[in-house]
Protein backbone atom coordinates (compact mmCIF):
# COMPACT_ATOMS: atom_id res chain seq x y z
CA UNK A 1 0.00 0.00 0.00
CA UNK A 2 2.85 2.22 0.91
CA UNK A 3 4.04 2.15 -2.56
CA UNK A 4 0.74 2.76 -4.21
CA UNK A 5 0.80 5.63 -1.92
CA UNK A 6 4.07 6.97 -3.09
CA UNK A 7 2.96 6.25 -7.14
CA UNK A 8 0.02 8.71 -6.34
CA UNK A 9 2.46 11.02 -5.16
CA UNK A 10 4.79 10.73 -8.03
CA UNK A 11 2.10 11.62 -10.41
CA UNK A 12 0.60 14.28 -8.19
CA UNK A 13 4.93 15.94 -8.66
CA UNK A 14 4.50 15.25 -12.62
CA UNK A 15 6.78 12.85 -12.30
CA UNK A 16 9.35 14.90 -10.28
CA UNK A 17 11.42 12.95 -8.35
CA UNK A 18 13.06 14.89 -4.93
CA UNK A 19 16.18 15.36 -4.89
CA UNK A 20 17.19 13.72 -8.22
CA UNK A 21 18.10 15.36 -11.38
CA UNK A 22 15.71 16.55 -13.57
CA UNK A 23 14.12 14.28 -15.77
CA UNK A 24 11.13 15.03 -18.68
CA UNK A 25 7.75 15.41 -16.86
CA UNK A 26 4.90 12.80 -16.66
CA UNK A 27 2.74 15.19 -18.80
CA UNK A 28 5.15 15.02 -21.57
CA UNK A 29 5.38 11.22 -21.61
CA UNK A 30 1.77 10.57 -21.66
CA UNK A 31 1.68 12.71 -25.13
CA UNK A 32 4.44 10.66 -26.20
CA UNK A 33 2.25 7.81 -24.92
CA UNK A 34 -0.62 8.90 -26.63
CA UNK A 35 1.45 10.54 -30.13
CA UNK A 36 2.35 6.78 -30.49
CA UNK A 37 -0.86 5.29 -30.01
CA UNK A 38 -2.66 8.03 -32.32
CA UNK A 39 -0.07 7.34 -35.30
CA UNK A 40 -0.51 3.29 -34.89
CA UNK A 41 -3.99 3.69 -35.35
CA UNK A 42 -4.56 5.70 -38.37
CA UNK A 43 -1.79 3.40 -39.91
CA UNK A 44 -3.48 0.13 -38.86
CA UNK A 45 -7.31 1.88 -39.85
CA UNK A 46 -6.43 2.87 -43.24
CA UNK A 47 -4.41 -0.76 -43.65
CA UNK A 48 -7.21 -2.78 -42.05
CA UNK A 49 -10.58 -1.37 -42.35
CA UNK A 50 -10.72 -1.70 -46.25
CA UNK A 51 -9.17 -4.69 -46.63
CA UNK A 52 -12.24 -5.89 -43.84
CA UNK A 53 -14.99 -4.19 -45.54
CA UNK A 54 -14.16 -5.11 -49.05
CA UNK A 55 -13.94 -9.32 -47.89
CA UNK A 56 -16.91 -8.86 -45.89
CA UNK A 57 -18.78 -7.13 -48.65
CA UNK A 58 -17.33 -9.49 -51.19
CA UNK A 59 -18.56 -12.42 -48.60
CA UNK A 60 -15.10 -13.94 -49.66
CA UNK A 61 -11.55 -14.58 -48.25
CA UNK A 62 -12.79 -15.54 -44.33
CA UNK A 63 -9.76 -18.10 -43.80
CA UNK A 64 -7.91 -15.00 -44.62
CA UNK A 65 -9.45 -12.74 -42.46
CA UNK A 66 -10.23 -15.06 -39.57
CA UNK A 67 -6.30 -16.61 -40.10
CA UNK A 68 -4.66 -13.14 -40.05
CA UNK A 69 -6.69 -12.09 -36.98
CA UNK A 70 -5.34 -15.44 -35.24
CA UNK A 71 -1.49 -15.25 -36.17
CA UNK A 72 -1.35 -11.47 -35.45
CA UNK A 73 -2.17 -11.74 -32.10
CA UNK A 74 0.17 -15.43 -31.89
CA UNK A 75 2.78 -12.63 -32.73
CA UNK A 76 4.68 -11.58 -29.49
CA UNK A 77 5.54 -8.23 -30.11
CA UNK A 78 9.15 -8.21 -28.54
CA UNK A 79 9.53 -10.58 -31.42
CA UNK A 80 8.33 -8.14 -34.21
CA UNK A 81 10.71 -5.67 -32.35
CA UNK A 82 13.60 -7.88 -32.80
CA UNK A 83 12.73 -8.51 -36.24
CA UNK A 84 12.45 -5.14 -37.21
CA UNK A 85 15.83 -4.34 -35.72
CA UNK A 86 17.22 -5.74 -38.95
CA UNK A 87 14.85 -3.52 -41.39
CA UNK A 88 14.58 -0.80 -39.48
CA UNK A 89 16.61 -0.08 -36.98
CA UNK A 90 15.76 1.25 -33.82
CA UNK A 91 13.70 4.20 -32.51
CA UNK A 92 10.26 4.93 -33.67
CA UNK A 93 9.55 2.95 -36.79
CA UNK A 94 10.17 -0.15 -35.27
CA UNK A 95 7.63 0.82 -32.39
CA UNK A 96 5.69 1.22 -35.14
CA UNK A 97 5.80 -1.74 -37.19
CA UNK A 98 4.88 -3.77 -33.71
CA UNK A 99 2.20 -1.66 -32.85
CA UNK A 100 0.65 -1.87 -36.12
CA UNK A 101 1.24 -5.86 -36.29
CA UNK A 102 -0.46 -6.02 -33.35
CA UNK A 103 -3.60 -3.63 -34.06
CA UNK A 104 -4.23 -5.26 -37.56
CA UNK A 105 -5.83 -7.87 -37.25
CA UNK A 106 -8.79 -7.61 -34.48
CA UNK A 107 -9.70 -4.69 -37.08
CA UNK A 108 -10.07 -7.07 -40.41
CA UNK A 109 -11.43 -9.74 -38.22
CA UNK A 110 -14.20 -7.58 -36.82
CA UNK A 111 -14.81 -5.41 -39.98
CA UNK A 112 -14.88 -9.13 -42.13
CA UNK A 113 -17.22 -10.44 -40.06
CA UNK A 114 -19.62 -7.14 -39.21
CA UNK A 115 -20.17 -6.91 -42.99
CA UNK A 116 -20.31 -10.89 -43.62
CA UNK A 117 -23.12 -11.03 -41.41
CA UNK A 118 -25.53 -8.36 -42.70
CA UNK A 119 -28.86 -10.13 -43.36
CA UNK A 120 -28.76 -10.69 -46.82
CA UNK A 121 -32.56 -10.07 -46.85
CA UNK A 122 -31.87 -6.60 -46.63
CA UNK A 123 -28.88 -6.56 -49.14
CA UNK A 124 -31.45 -7.72 -51.44
CA UNK A 125 -34.08 -5.34 -50.92
CA UNK A 126 -32.02 -2.79 -51.06
CA UNK A 127 -30.63 -3.94 -54.57
CA UNK A 128 -33.97 -4.12 -55.44
CA UNK A 129 -34.81 -0.74 -54.98
CA UNK A 130 -32.06 -0.31 -57.27
CA UNK A 131 -29.21 0.82 -55.17
CA UNK A 132 -25.82 0.25 -56.48
CA UNK A 133 -22.81 -1.88 -55.13
CA UNK A 134 -21.59 1.34 -53.38
CA UNK A 135 -24.82 2.33 -52.13
CA UNK A 136 -25.32 -0.90 -50.27
CA UNK A 137 -22.15 -0.95 -49.20
CA UNK A 138 -22.27 2.43 -47.33
CA UNK A 139 -26.24 2.77 -46.61
CA UNK A 140 -26.98 -0.56 -45.72
CA UNK A 141 -23.58 -2.61 -44.80
CA UNK A 142 -21.53 -0.59 -42.89
CA UNK A 143 -24.37 1.01 -40.85
CA UNK A 144 -25.82 -2.29 -39.52
CA UNK A 145 -21.65 -3.34 -39.09
CA UNK A 146 -20.55 -0.54 -36.89
CA UNK A 147 -20.87 -2.15 -33.29
CA UNK A 148 -19.07 -5.30 -34.89
CA UNK A 149 -16.40 -2.71 -36.75
CA UNK A 150 -15.89 -0.80 -33.64
CA UNK A 151 -15.41 -3.55 -31.66
CA UNK A 152 -12.54 -4.11 -33.56
CA UNK A 153 -10.83 -0.92 -33.20
CA UNK A 154 -11.36 -0.48 -29.70
CA UNK A 155 -9.65 -3.66 -28.91
CA UNK A 156 -6.61 -2.65 -31.29
CA UNK A 157 -6.61 0.61 -29.39
CA UNK A 158 -6.14 -1.28 -25.94
CA UNK A 159 -3.90 -4.04 -26.85
CA UNK A 160 -1.61 -0.54 -28.62
CA UNK A 161 -1.83 1.77 -26.31
CA UNK A 162 -0.74 -1.10 -23.05
CA UNK A 163 1.65 -2.16 -25.34
CA UNK A 164 3.76 1.54 -26.06
CA UNK A 165 6.01 0.69 -23.12
CA UNK A 166 7.82 -1.39 -25.09
CA UNK A 167 8.93 1.69 -27.00
CA UNK A 168 11.84 2.30 -24.44
CA UNK A 169 13.16 -0.95 -25.17
CA UNK A 170 14.08 0.37 -28.92
CA UNK A 171 15.89 3.60 -28.01
CA UNK A 172 12.81 5.73 -28.54
CA UNK A 173 12.71 7.55 -24.93
CA UNK A 174 9.29 9.39 -25.48
CA UNK A 175 6.86 7.26 -23.92
CA UNK A 176 6.00 5.86 -20.68
CA UNK A 177 7.70 3.12 -21.41
CA UNK A 178 10.94 5.58 -20.42
CA UNK A 179 9.66 5.50 -16.89
CA UNK A 180 8.49 1.85 -16.42
CA UNK A 181 11.89 0.57 -17.60
CA UNK A 182 14.06 2.67 -16.26
CA UNK A 183 13.27 1.67 -12.23
CA UNK A 184 16.91 2.18 -11.32
CA UNK A 185 16.11 6.11 -11.89
CA UNK A 186 12.39 5.80 -11.30
CA UNK A 187 12.06 3.87 -8.87
CA UNK A 188 9.36 1.61 -7.85
CA UNK A 189 6.80 4.44 -7.05
CA UNK A 190 7.58 5.77 -10.51
CA UNK A 191 7.08 2.75 -12.29
CA UNK A 192 4.07 2.54 -10.36
CA UNK A 193 2.74 5.85 -11.06
CA UNK A 194 3.22 5.48 -15.41
CA UNK A 195 1.93 2.55 -14.97
CA UNK A 196 -1.30 3.80 -13.34
CA UNK A 197 -1.08 6.37 -15.89
CA UNK A 198 -1.35 3.83 -18.90
CA UNK A 199 -4.30 2.05 -16.83
CA UNK A 200 -6.18 5.26 -17.05
CA UNK A 201 -5.36 6.41 -20.35
CA UNK A 202 -6.69 3.29 -21.45
CA UNK A 203 -9.91 3.43 -19.90
CA UNK A 204 -10.00 6.80 -21.31
CA UNK A 205 -9.43 5.56 -24.94
CA UNK A 206 -12.05 3.05 -24.27
CA UNK A 207 -14.69 5.21 -22.87
CA UNK A 208 -14.44 7.41 -25.68
CA UNK A 209 -14.32 5.43 -28.13
CA UNK A 210 -17.35 3.02 -26.57
CA UNK A 211 -19.45 7.16 -27.12
CA UNK A 212 -17.68 6.95 -30.95
CA UNK A 213 -19.52 3.98 -31.27
CA UNK A 214 -22.98 4.82 -29.81
CA UNK A 215 -22.86 7.78 -32.02
CA UNK A 216 -22.25 6.30 -35.18
CA UNK A 217 -24.58 3.01 -35.07
CA UNK A 218 -28.15 3.74 -36.31
CA UNK A 219 -31.08 4.44 -33.40
CA UNK A 220 -32.78 1.67 -34.19
CA UNK A 221 -30.24 -1.16 -33.57
CA UNK A 222 -28.53 0.78 -30.05
CA UNK A 223 -30.66 -1.60 -27.63
CA UNK A 224 -28.93 -4.66 -29.67
CA UNK A 225 -25.31 -2.88 -29.21
CA UNK A 226 -25.09 -4.70 -26.11
CA UNK A 227 -26.02 -7.94 -27.23
CA UNK A 228 -23.47 -8.13 -30.09
CA UNK A 229 -20.21 -6.92 -27.59
CA UNK A 230 -21.23 -9.32 -24.76
CA UNK A 231 -21.16 -12.26 -28.34
CA UNK A 232 -18.48 -10.90 -30.53
CA UNK A 233 -16.45 -7.95 -28.82
CA UNK A 234 -15.86 -9.93 -25.14
CA UNK A 235 -14.30 -13.02 -26.36
CA UNK A 236 -12.27 -11.59 -29.44
CA UNK A 237 -10.36 -9.32 -26.18
CA UNK A 238 -10.43 -12.33 -24.15
CA UNK A 239 -8.68 -14.47 -25.97
CA UNK A 240 -6.26 -11.93 -27.40
CA UNK A 241 -5.46 -10.67 -23.90
CA UNK A 242 -4.71 -14.73 -23.06
CA UNK A 243 -2.21 -15.08 -26.44
CA UNK A 244 -0.48 -11.57 -24.67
Amino acid sequence: MHNFIQAFQFIGRNGELPGQPHFSTLTYYSLGTLKITLIAMVISLAIALPIGVWLGHMHRGSFVAINLGNIGRALPSLAVLAIGVAFLGIGLKNVLLALVVLAVPPIITNAYVGLDQVDPDLVDAARGMGMTGWQILWRVELPLAVPLVMAGVRTSALFVISTTTISALTGYSDSLGEIINDEASYHLSGVLGAAICIAAMAILVELLLAGAQRAMTPVALRGRVADVIQDEYVPIAVGAAGVI
